[in-house]
């Protein structure tokens, strides 16, 4: 199972989810003949996600002035004209993926999480034991995880450093960053080590922010560019590209990604790194 906190099956999609309540697992099934999403939901937090199901769904996202102005952008909104952005039922689940993927490879992200996942994390409640699923360690339990742990973990010393800060204040930030979703970038960067492109991505997660364009990852930029115009750009450029569609620029990249476009790629994949030195990268 490639992410031990999501599985579908028999078109159910199953979730682990940690809330401020406790642990949960939620298993949506799609709509039925008569149009209805039916969930249910076990553990401390099933009333929380439960309620929340909704915006998890796409109901508070408004994309009403959006306004597709690039011939490619107009096709790709055409294709998925009910599709929304979503908002998870914890900040906290969505942080700890986001650090986890700092400055790494994919690979390399998959690895530390799968084992945070299977050392420092909890069955989840109900039937999603039985199906593997496993909920994201506490911000309490992560704090105390011993300094060696995280290396061992395929996790480096800027990343652990990172989400045992933001662990410190996640009720915090569980309170404040909805109720002030304007105000959610700045909270975040002041923070050790979440910078413009951990917050854009907490925010996508978390909040649904349909501006949170991912700036500072490696793919993006040169994707989207290619996509619309032809040609890979820099943050700067993208930018520039994106601007006439501020505050949707995100349903932009996400439209992109969500059709498969992307610039061709040859050559191998980076190898995972054999040891984890702190290094600068996006953050």
């Amino acid at each position: 199972m490639a992410d031990p906190t999501h599985r579908v099956l028999k078109g159910v999609h199953w979730r682990a989810v940690g809330t401020v309540d406790g642990p949960a697992t939620l298993a949506v099934s799609p709509l039925d003949g008569t149009g209805v999403v039916h969930a249910e939901a076990w553990g401390p937090g099933a009333e929380r996600v439960l309620d929340r199901l909704p915006s998890l769904l796409g109901a508070l996202d408004d994309p009403s002035g959006f306004r597709p102005l690039h011939p490619v952008v107009a096709e790709l909104h055409r294709r998925r004209p009910h599709w929304r952005l979503a908002r998870t039922a914890s900040v906290w689940d969505a942080l700890v993926p986001v650090v986890i993927e700092q400055k790494v490879t994919g690979q390399e992200a998959t690895i530390g999480i799968r084992s945070l996942l299977a050392r420092y994390g909890s069955p989840a409640p109900g039937h999603g034991a039985s199906l593997g699923l496993r909920t994201f360690p506490s911000p309490e339990e992560v704090r105390l995880v011993p300094s060696w742990e995280w290396l061992s973990l395929g996790i480096d010393p800027a990343r652990s450093r990172t989400l045992v800060a933001a662990a410190r204040v996640a009720p915090t930030l569980e309170r404040v960053l909805p109720a002030e979703p304007d105000a959610a970038d700045a909270r975040l960067r002041s923070l050790p080590g979440i910078g413009v492109w951990s917050s854009a991505e907490v925010r996508a997660r978390a909040l649904g922010d349909a501006d949170a364009v991912s700036f500072g990852d490696y793919h993006v930029p040169r994707d989207v560019g290619w996509a619309l115009v032809g040609t890979e750009l820099d943050d700067d450029g993208l930018a520039t590209l994106l601007e006439p569609y501020r505050p949707h620029r995100l349903r932009v990249q996400r439209l992109v990604a969500l059709a498969g476009l992307h610039r061709p790629r040859h050559g191998p994949r980076l190898a995972p790194r054999t040891h984890l030195p702190a290094r600068r990268g996006r953050a």
